[in-house]
């Protein structure tokens, strides 16, 4: 029973205080709509986990207004070198990310990643409730009864929306029926954050293999701290305590780098799981949905999970805002799960084929790991595809069914495009296209141009739903309409009823009377 049989009330509620249940609450509530936020933790994680913001989960933080701090946070490293038998076989600049893909990554830990999430919640009148749990839920046409626990006891909270954000083990996921189809592909990853007295290179991440055993040492914050991580050699299996961690963790670091173990000072943490691919059979079930590793879960190599869940997250905030406010029918969610599928679908592909390689579960695959796949990664043409593909920056949704099947194709950014962050004049000065966006569409034109199209735009959506900018740099020959995820959603010259009737028939809109 609820507490003195008060059912709390709550638009939306978030299961899960990772980073991507945070940046959903921050998107949500940035547009009004108020979002509870749940985690059975007793509080924050301290543990590093995560490492590395991708170039557009740095963009996803810049668009909410959590970036924060976290840009003078980073670990400055500086490159990758990978090494074969004791010998270097190839060095990647961290500058030449940035080159390939317009933005640099943030090497910084998840700790402060939802740290800063947190600030933004706050500032936003929000805060995560720890130590409370999900139990159960039940839908109907109208909402989501949802039964919670915390240390006072049950409660019921009815929500309109529930947003699984609970991880791999997800029971939003459970609760509604979705399969999670997959398969293991590693027994063990291992992982120890040390303090080690090492005369060392701190701008530099290695990674030393030797035959079907390998270890990445990468630098943490602080003077002496240092990351090892890599699969567990050949034949390990059953459940690992602690210790049997940290000494196939020795193992390794001695048998394939030069680092000496004896100079490791003290173990702060210590860590060992199994490595799934599996991606959900659906991201929504009703008024039940799914993000993040909830959705999909794979390879920890190249940093792709916490920002797969930062971009699940704004995709999915601001379509949920404009239904829970009554601006949109329900049949825009579905646009989420087929923009945000296929991501998922292609993070699990290139994480996979990484998976194979890195594991090298038979002495053939080692073989062209070691001689051929490495030295390729030497050269930049190698590089810049990698840098690419790993920033997320080349996501884009014009196969979706918010971009219009006639303007899929042509010069400069179509509908469903990533329009890139420029510099901006929005009538109080100067910005940047992602800066300003904060939940808000933009209308992107010529001086004096755009006016029309932001009042079409105000009518429908409200009147903060939108800010005007006109290119610092000028060029720009058309009007473009901007979604708040900062993806391209129309394109002309100005057309104030062209743009009414995109927004009407794309994003099922249902008229002025709605509830704001």
């Amino acid at each position: 029973m609820s507490r003195g049989g008060v059912v709390e009330r709550a638009p939306v509620l978030v299961v899960g205080a990772g980073p991507t249940g945070l940046a959903l609450a921050c998107g949500v509530r940035s547009l009004g709509v108020e979002a509870l936020v749940v985690d059975r933790a007793d509080g924050p994680a301290t543990t590093s986990r995560a490492l590395g913001v991708q170039p557009r989960g740095v963009e996803v933080l810049l668009r909410l207004g959590a970036l924060g701090d976290l840009p003078g946070l980073v670990i400055p490293l500086r490159e990758v070198r990978m090494h074969s038998d004791g010998r270097l076989v190839s060095v990647m600049p961290m500058a030449r990310m940035a080159q390939a893909s317009g933005r640099a990554p943030l090497l910084v830990s998840q700790v402060e990643v939802e740290a800063s999430l947190r600030e933004r919640l706050a500032g936003l009148g929000g805060a995560p409730e720890w130590g409370v749990e999900l139990l159960d839920c039940a839908q109907d046409a109208s909402g989501v009864t949802a039964l919670l626990r915390d240390g006072g006891g049950e409660r019921r909270v009815r929500a309109d929306w529930v947003v699984g954000c609970d991880g791999a083990r997800s029971l939003v996921r459970e609760l509604a029926g979705i399969g999670f189809p997959g398969e293991q592909v590693a027994e063990h990853f291992l992982i120890a954050d040390v303090r080690a007295d090492w005369a060392v290179d701190r701008g530099v991440m290695g990674s030393w293999t030797r035959g079907r055993d390998m270890v990445s040492v990468c630098p943490l914050p602080g003077e002496d701290r240092w990351r090892l991580m890599g699969p567990a050699p050949a034949g390990t299996a059953g459940r690992l305590r602690d210790d049997e961690v940290r000494e196939l963790v020795l193992r390794q670091l001695a048998r394939c780098t030069p680092h000496p173990a004896d100079a490791i000072t003290r173990v702060e943490w210590l860590s060992s799981f199994r490595i799934h691919r599996r991606l959900a059979e659906a991201h929504r079930r009703g008024r039940l949905l799914l993000a993040g590793d909830a959705a999909a879960i794979h390879h920890p190599f190249g940093g792709q999970g916490m920002n797969t869940g930062l971009g699940d997250a704004e995709n999915l905030a601001w379509k949920l805002a404009l239904v829970a406010r009554g601006r949109a029918g329900q049949a825009l969610l579905d646009t989420y799960a087929a923009e945000r599928r296929p991501v998922a679908e292609g993070v699990l592909a290139g994480t996979g084929a990484t998976t194979g390689l890195v594991a090298a579960d038979n002495p053939l695959v080692a073989l062209v790991r070691d001689r051929v796949v490495m030295p390729l990664l030497n050269t930049r043409l190698a590089q810049g595809f990698l840098w690419r593909r790993a920033s997320q920056l080349g996501v884009g949704y014009r196969r979706g069914p918010l971009a219009a099947p006639g303007a899929r194709w042509g010069s400069g950014p179509v509908p469903g495009d990533r329009v890139p962050d420029v510099a901006c004049h929005d009538g109080g000065g100067r910005t940047t296209l992602h800066a300003a966006l904060r939940g808000r569409w933009a209308v992107l034109a010529p001086d004096g141009l755009g006016g029309s199209t932001e009042e079409a735009v105000r009518g429908l959506l409200g009147a903060d739903a939108v800010v005007g900018l006109a290119p610092v740099a000028g060029g720009l020959a058309e009007v473009l309409l901007v979604r708040p995820d900062g993806h391209l959603a129309w394109r002309g010259r100005p057309d104030p009823e062209g743009v009414a009737a995109w927004l009407g028939s794309a994003l099922s809109l249902v008229g002025e009377g709605a509830l704001r």
